[in-house]
């Protein structure tokens, strides 16, 4: 059964999307069966996965509205290894179609149950607001990695959104948790960025990623090209530190799997 992912914050240009892309490509090359929820209207994640939003006939606008079956929607990734169910400008529509619908929340996460056994992970890239796409996301997922830059309001927005994840925790969703906090656009060298990331390790302690993502040029020029920045360019400190980051990420999930089995040994 696949871990379901929400990469989130109300931020944007936090290399939010930048991250769903590259981390679902970096887990599919370590042979993980993966899906990439493209959840914003803007479809970045769909045209940086290499996907034309523009040609796309069918999209998660279709899943959410119509109840189409997500099967029949996704695109494999032209490279990569990994599918996407794709979004674009459609879904902007589709907050206001689901107003008026029972269990409007819920749409995204009994669409994906009925794919979920075909998968290892599901990472959904959530828009950069909290609104009712947002909120489906997060009803959807196990667990919110939180892409974040290390700046002074940064810390006013992780606040307001670790609080929308416990208010959808305490009412919906009782098994959704904090999977990590992910540095972004990392500069050892500013001043700014230790002091935050003192901060983010004092009150999250072990949610903070020990992988940071850089400032790199490659990783900002693999969206133009259609292209995860592995393949783009796999030697870039950008690839190198997505491919860490989906390391750790397994790592700490076989962890859990084995503190959850002995528990259960125990008990």
């Amino acid at each position: 059964m696949a871990r379901v992912l929400a990469i989130a914050n109300q931020k944007g240009g936090v290399g939010k999307t930048t991250t769903s892309v590259n981390l679902a490509a970096s887990l599919a090359a370590m042979k993980k069966r993966l899906l990439l929820v493209d959840l914003d209207p803007q479809g970045n994640a769909t045209m940086g996965s290499g996907i034309d939003k523009h040609a796309v006939e069918r999209s998660i606008y279709d899943v959410l509205v119509h109840r189409a079956p997500v099967h029949l929607i996704t695109r494999r990734v032209p490279e990569g290894g990994f599918d996407v169910l794709p979004s674009n400008d459609d879904l902007t529509a589709a907050e206001v179609e689901l107003m008026g619908v029972e269990q409007r929340e819920r749409r995204l996460n009994t669409a994906l149950r009925e794919v979920a056994s075909a998968y290892d992970y599901i990472l959904i890239d959530c828009p950069p607001s909290l609104n009712m796409l947002t909120l489906n996301g997060l009803v959807a997922a196990d667990g919110v990695v939180i892409a974040m830059q290390c700046e002074y309001y940064a810390l006013e927005g992780l606040s307001a959104l670790v609080n929308t994840i416990r208010r959808v925790a305490e009412s919906v969703n009782p098994s959704l948790q904090i999977e990590g906090i992910l540095r972004t656009l990392y500069d050892p060298r500013n001043s700014l960025t230790n002091q935050v990331s003192n901060q983010l390790h004092e009150h999250f302690g072990e949610a903070v990623y020990r992988t940071v993502i850089p400032r790199n040029v490659r990783l900002a020029e693999a969206p133009s090209h259609g292209l995860p920045v592995m393949y783009y360019d796999r030697h870039s400190r950008g690839s190198r530190a997505y491919m860490a980051l989906a390391g750790e990420l397994i790592r700490r999930e076989e962890k859990r799997s084995i503190a959850t089995g002995s528990a259960v040994t125990k008990v």
